[in-house]
Parts: C-alpha cells; structure tokens; sequence
C-alpha cells in the first residue's frame, strides 16, 4: 500500500471511529461540532477571550458570540470581566459545564472499551497498544 492509499484508508477509519464516537453521549447530541470543540477547547484551558475562541475553532467573531449565548444559556459556560482590562470577558466552563464533559468522555471511554473487548482478539489489542505511539506522532506533528 503507498502513502497515498493508506493515507486514505487511515482517514476513513478515523473517520468513522469519530462518528462512532460522537453518537455515543447523550450530553453532546444536541451541540454542533464547532459548539463542541469549543467546549473542548475551554476543558482544556482555564479561560479564554471569546476572540481567542474563534480563532481555535476557524469562525467568526460573531458566530462565536452565537455559540457563546447559547452555551452561557444552557450554563456549560461563565463570562468573567478581566481584573487588568474591564473591556475583556474571559470565558470558562461553569462546574456543570465541567461534569458534562467528564461525563462524555466516561461515555465514549465505554463504548470504545467495548467495542475493543468485543471486537479485537488480544494480539489485535497488543497491536494497537504498539501502533498508539505512531498515531500520537502523527498529530504531534500537525
């Protein structure tokens, strides 16, 4: 198989084991992909300004301030003035906003763990546990 071809055939699998992934919580089927990475986004960063968001997502300022309103409606986010500069507005997740997201991730974690002990013989699961460093250095890299 060239580089090509597996190139391909790797983004179809990681294609589906996505769609796979996002169908498995109930917490998330209600939000958009760009409402999720941004949920994402601020899961993995205390606070951001909601121009920073939109730069990390690839939209505008103004459908971020759309996605914004509506998550800070459904209480997943906080909208708190900057101490230094009282024109800024950090965004961060409210606890609930928190709790949703462990909870998504617990849901996906079952689905793929048994799909995993169901699906993959334990040579297949070794495999896998070999090719994980050579899938990290591929989006170590983007």
């Amino acid at each position: 198989m060239n580089s090509s071809e597996l190139s391909s055939s790797l983004r179809e699998v990681v294609g589906t084991i996505h769609k796979g992934l996002r169908k498995q919580s109930s917490a998330v089927s209600s939000y958009s992909m760009t409402e999720t990475e941004t949920i994402g986004h601020l899961y993995r960063n205390p606070a951001l300004l909601p121009t920073e968001l939109a730069a990390l997502t690839r939209v505008k300022t103004q459908s971020m301030s759309q996605i914004l309103a509506k998550l800070e409606e459904q209480a997943i986010i906080k909208r708190t003035p900057s101490k230094k500069d009282k024109r800024k507005v950090y965004i961060s997740l409210t606890p609930f906003g928190k709790k949703m997201v462990l909870q998504t991730r617990y849901e996906r974690d079952e689905w793929l763990k048994d799909i995993i002990e169901t699906s993959l013989t334990e040579k297949e699961k070794e495999l896998l546990v070999k090719v994980l460093p050579v899938l990290n250095k591929l989006i170590a890299t983007k």
